[in-house]
């Protein structure tokens, strides 16, 4: 078994193997997703037997998650979707309206056909799903449109961090989906035309305006 050598007597790295996801990350993945969805019950053992494990990793990822913020574990009780609070989501709203205004820029001067084509097939489906009132199928397209702005803007560092809060974005966006849904879909559709446009200017205010949009709608009193 022998190393490639680079130019100059240097050893190229040697690539570490490839292990399967460890059972307590892979638990405390799909205990995540049953939050972010929704559906989250409280019992340690139902959710032990849903995922066909012992209550030992449902446990760890359960504390965990509360350490996170995004379960609440009450005793004799169990554990329950946590429910943020207006500063909260303000501060989470913040954030995204920093990087959803710079992932708007740079794409308006990054964007291929392609990717152009990509956004408005997606927006397709966020409007089917509009119109057949599935709101856990519009949340999840309207994530997916977003990250895949992050991804034709062209900056993996800002993709990532768009990730990471794009999905407690998504666990906070299904309250209020019901009633942003036609708008979210409407304004996805003006930032893809101002990405066709090359408009930069535009395609951030569409996008700051977005964010504020979902934050109006959050704070309103009927919801």
């Amino acid at each position: 078994m022998t190393v490639d050598a680079r130019p100059g007597g240097s050893r190229a790295a040697i690539r570490p193997v490839e292990r399967p996801v460890p059972l307590r990350q892979s638990v405390y993945d799909a205990l995540l997703e049953l939050v972010v969805e929704g559906r989250l019950g409280p019992g340690e053992t139902d959710l032990a037997h849903q995922l066909g494990v012992s209550r030992q990793p449902v446990r760890e990822a359960l504390h965990r998650l509360e350490a996170e913020g995004w379960v609440d574990l009450r005793p004799n009780q169990g554990a329950f979707v946590h429910v943020p609070t207006d500063q909260e989501v303000d501060e989470l709203l913040d954030v995204r309206e920093l990087l959803e205004v710079e992932t708007a820029r740079l794409a308006a001067t990054a964007a291929t056909a392609d990717q152009l084509a990509r956004l408005r097939e997606i927006c397709q489906r966020g409007q089917a799903a509009v119109q057949a009132g599935d709101t856990l199928w519009f949340v999840a397209v309207n994530s997916e449109f977003h990250a895949e702005l992050a991804q034709v803007a062209g900056n993996a560092v800002l993709a990532e961090l768009a990730g990471i809060v794009g999905r407690r974005v998504r666990w906070y966006y299904r309250l209020v989906a019901p009633l942003r849904g036609r708008e979210s879909c409407a304004e996805h559709l003006q930032m893809v035309a101002a990405l066709e446009a090359g408009d930069a200017r535009g395609a951030s205010e569409i996008a700051r305006r977005h964010t504020e949009r979902t934050r109006a709608a959050y704070h309103r009193p009927a919801r």
